[in-house]
């Protein structure tokens, strides 16, 4: 799920050489930080790079990743394991311990809060705490409709399947919010549509960020364009965008699962 923004293979590992060099020799030279290990908890096509990049924009976070979807699973060293066709299969292990330290090399940790946004994450929260302390989560959800639209056009994939992945997405989100204390909640409507006051939420949230901004454009990719826009609730033009099959495929899948998208004050939407 979720298909990679592709540049050439050679910038791409040029890229990160230069990175990782030039972080392992700031890393060297500054004072290490104490720093909030934070992950962003979001299924595909639900406003995760649009989070990421609002996140990054504060001057004491650090991003693993700027590349394309801004995942750490798509670093060096990672992607050939995590990157995999079975990324979002809940029985597959990961070796966290390498992972950290691989995600370590691509932190500047002279910053507060060191930031992760891989959308697997979503089902290895247990997994993620056993290895990373003083760790934060911010957790977000879509309309599943519009993130049915995004899986359908993006993936060539069929509504029936788009929509049990939406369901699937859901589940695993609905555990993150009942179980996990360091965690903070609000939906990809709430991000748009009110932006002061869940901005305000994530200042409080982690204090360190009180410097994130919104009144800028940004590059986070979107079915209109790939150039800068504002922040923007796209939801109704991706809906409108789904066929009348489409919509009667989906809602078999929604209706038998009516509960967990009341859980997230979503709506079945008919024809």
């Amino acid at each position: 799920m979720q298909k990679e923004t592709f540049i050439t293979e050679s910038k791409r590992i040029l890229y990160f050489f230069l990175i990782r060099t030039k972080l392992t020799l700031k890393n060297a030279i500054y004072e290490k930080k104490e720093s909030k290990f934070l992950f962003i908890l979001s299924p595909p096509y639900c406003g995760s790079t649009l989070l990421n990049q609002i996140i990054s924009t504060s001057e004491d976070v650090s991003c693993n990743n700027h590349l394309g979807t801004r995942e750490g699973q798509l670093l060096p060293g990672v992607k050939h394991f995590m990157f995999q066709k079975n990324r979002w299969d809940e029985n597959v292990k990961y070796d966290w311990k390498k992972i950290k330290n691989i995600w370590m090399q691509y932190w500047d940790q002279s910053k507060s809060v060191l930031l992760d946004k891989s959308i697997p994450n979503i089902m290895r929260v247990n997994a993620i705490k056993k290895e990373f302390k003083n760790i934060f989560f911010i957790c977000m959800v879509r309309n599943p409709y519009a993130q049915v639209e995004g899986i359908i056009r993006r993936n060539e994939a069929s509504a029936e399947y788009a929509a049990n992945f939406a369901i699937k997405c859901l589940k695993y989100q609905k555990l993150n919010v009942e179980k996990e204390k360091n965690l903070l909640f609000f939906t990809y409507e709430q991000l748009c549509e009110n932006q002061n006051t869940t901005i305000q939420k994530i200042i409080d949230f982690i204090p360190e960020l009180f410097d994130i901004k919104t009144n800028i454009e940004f590059n986070a990719h979107n079915y209109k364009t790939k150039g800068s826009m504002s922040i923007t609730n796209l939801n109704q033009e991706k809906i409108t965008k789904l066929s009348s099959q489409d919509i009667l495929t989906i809602n078999t899948i929604f209706k038998k699962n009516i509960s967990l998208l009341t859980f997230f004050n979503y709506q079945i939407i008919d024809n």
